[in-house]
């Protein structure tokens, strides 16, 4: 009970995190079911890919699409093995780090204990990024085999029915595996945030609220989103007063 009440304001800023972390999650999935967003959005162009995709014999470049997008998450996976280690290594000299955190300036000073549980938090962080990236890339695995095995153009025996489905079965596998690459990367948007945390916790809570609203941002108002919602069918009408080209 003294060491809560000892360090009652850090453990209300990492409730604070959790709440911003998984609350956002909660809203994001559920907002986005309804409304455009990257994912919704994105997931109508995979769609169309794989539709396109049974319109032509030769897969060499949606195979080449699948792998780099495997690649990207592997990267992803090794970074993270390379932050853990390093996060563990310094949680082996605890003592060292806390009196070179004590030499800084504007840092807020925290006992070894309080400290090692901030190391933990974030390497938690971290392991479940590793997690997610992992999962994409066997999932792309998944969908690499669901190109090799889609209907040929000229097969008879497949119907359209069985086509449009296929279609739709494989561009929800690369979804999937897409929104497991966007945890991993969030994990490290709200890791990031818990640096903050070893110089205030105060500042700690109001990274997380600004990384909540970065990526609310990006995932329902960015600029991207809007030119890939938005595509004009016609030509723009003449002003008034000239001409037609």
């Amino acid at each position: 009970m003294s060491f809560i009440h000892a360090n009652l304001i850090h453990l209300i800023a990492a409730l604070w995190f959790a709440i911003c972390w998984g609350g956002y999650t909660r809203y994001a999935s559920w907002k986005g079911r309804d409304t455009a967003c990257l994912a919704s959005v994105l997931h109508l162009y995979r769609e169309d890919w794989m539709r396109r995709m049974l319109l032509r014999d030769n897969r060499i470049a949606d195979a080449s699409v699948i792998g780099n997008l495997e690649r990207n998450a592997s990267f992803f996976a090794s970074s993270t093995l390379i932050i853990l280690a390093g996060i563990l290594t310094v949680l082996g000299a605890s003592e060292r780090a806390v009196s070179l955190l004590a030499d800084i300036p504007m840092v807020q000073q925290a006992s070894q204990g309080m400290s090692e549980i901030k190391l933990l938090c974030l390497a938690l962080v971290f392991v479940y990024a590793f997690f997610t990236f992992s999962w994409c890339m066997r999932q792309y695995n998944f969908a690499a085999i669901l190109v090799g095995s889609a209907p040929m153009v000229g097969e008879r025996h497949v119907s359209e029915q069985e086509r449009k489905a296929f279609a739709a079965r494989a561009a929800r596998v690369i979804s999937m595996a897409a929104n497991q690459f966007n945890f991993g990367l969030r994990s490290y948007y709200f890791g990031m945030t818990m640096l903050a945390w070893f110089v205030s916790p105060w500042l700690f809570m109001l990274m997380s609220a600004g990384v909540v609203l970065v990526l609310y941002r990006r995932e329902f108002h960015s600029d991207v989103l809007e030119v890939m919602v938005y595509t004009p069918t016609e030509a723009p009408l003449p002003e008034v007063g000239k001409e037609a080209a």
